[in-house]
């Protein structure tokens, strides 16, 4: 598959360097940014020929006859990027958050649909054994059902004086959009269900030197699901997993689990059963053939060779952007909000 990447960024260099080496079957047959600096940092970096690096996107569609584009710009260019590439007849796949607003990731979709062209969307934490490991145990229903959910995250980014306001500090919603929204998708995926109403508090410290609410608490109510959420960028407490703590309470006993170390292994990857009548155990974890970024590049590879809808899809994923921004709106208002069904 020929893809033209776009956005070469810190992130977008990372896919470069780390994510597209693992996959074989995806091609950069072009690298687009509107910063010159940037591109020459993937030359320089990542070794991109020149005649590589474009600074627009039709410049790049015009000189590489590309079969897909990989979005991995700032989410203010998401839906432009999509949209064009789209429109120019090619398969997307798109960094999380891949919309600011739901009228415009349905825009997306429905684009998609009508172009027949595969949108995905990549929540790289599904591609992970824990995540999997829990969401079968809770389908199996070996445990009978499943009632209350405890999550948290927690991770210590404070900002120096030499380091200024960049980065997630200077985004406008640096948990729930850019952080928080990776927890909604798993549990969308571990409960098999969609959310119905979120009441969220998020708040940033006057010291903090985030531009926007580094730290959050919030109550998701999934059908017969009560949902503890805590996220935090100022915790001075141990930093969790990026999948964060997981604890989940059952008829029949409990579950805890966690995902996606911080340093990228898998040493985070572990689920450890409590069942009421029973010693407890670790649950053995499916096998995951590539994890991360690299798992959702693989299945959108697949998806589009083989004439499917992928995993985190545009159209499913409205449903963890659904939640996300939800949780945005009741903590702005100051209200519990009803989230819409039938999105995905």
């Amino acid at each position: 598959m020929r893809i033209v990447q776009v956005g070469l960024g810190n992130w977008g260099r990372y896919w470069l360097r780390r994510i597209l080496p693992q996959v074989p079957e995806a091609q950069i047959v072009g690298c687009v940014d509107v910063d010159p600096e940037a591109l020459a940092l993937a030359r320089e970096q990542v070794g991109v020929p020149a005649d590589c690096c474009f600074a627009s996107l039709d410049a790049a569609l015009g000189s590489t006859e590309p079969d897909a584009v990989l979005v991995t710009t700032t989410l203010a260019h998401h839906v432009p990027v999509a949209r064009a590439a789209l429109e120019s007849g090619l398969h997307v796949l798109v960094e999380k958050p891949f919309a600011p607003s739901l009228a415009e990731a349905r825009a997306l979709v429905e684009l998609a649909d009508a172009r027949g062209r595969v949108l995905m969307v990549s929540q790289n934490y599904r591609f992970f054994p824990a995540a999997r490991g829990a969401a079968s145990l809770v389908a199996h229903g070996g445990m009978g059902a499943l009632h209350e959910v405890e999550i948290d995250f927690r991770h210590r980014s404070v900002v120096t004086e030499t380091d200024g306001r960049r980065g997630h500090r200077a985004l406008e919603q640096p948990l729930l959009m850019d952080m928080s929204i990776h927890h909604f998708d798993l549990l969308r995926l571990v409960l098999g269900a969609e959310p119905e109403r979120v009441d969220c508090h998020a708040w940033n410290p006057p010291w903090s030197g985030f531009d926007g609410p580094p730290s959050a608490v919030a109550t998701i109510l999934f059908p017969g699901v009560v949902v503890s959420y805590r996220g935090s960028w100022l915790s001075w407490g141990q930093d969790t997993p990026w999948a964060g703590e997981w604890r989940m309470t059952f008829e029949q006993g409990e579950v805890s689990w966690t995902s996606r170390h911080l340093l990228g292994s898998t040493a985070a990857e572990r689920v450890l059963v409590r069942p009421g009548a029973g010693e407890p155990h670790e649950l053995t974890l499916p096998v995951v053939p590539l994890l991360d970024q690299a798992g959702s590049l693989a299945e959108f590879v697949d998806a589009v060779r083989t004439g499917r809808e992928p995993e985190s899809s545009g159209r499913s994923n409205m449903g963890s952007l659904a939640l996300a921004l939800g949780a945005v709106e009741s903590s702005e208002h100051g209200v519990p909000v009803t989230l819409p069904s039938g999105v995905t």
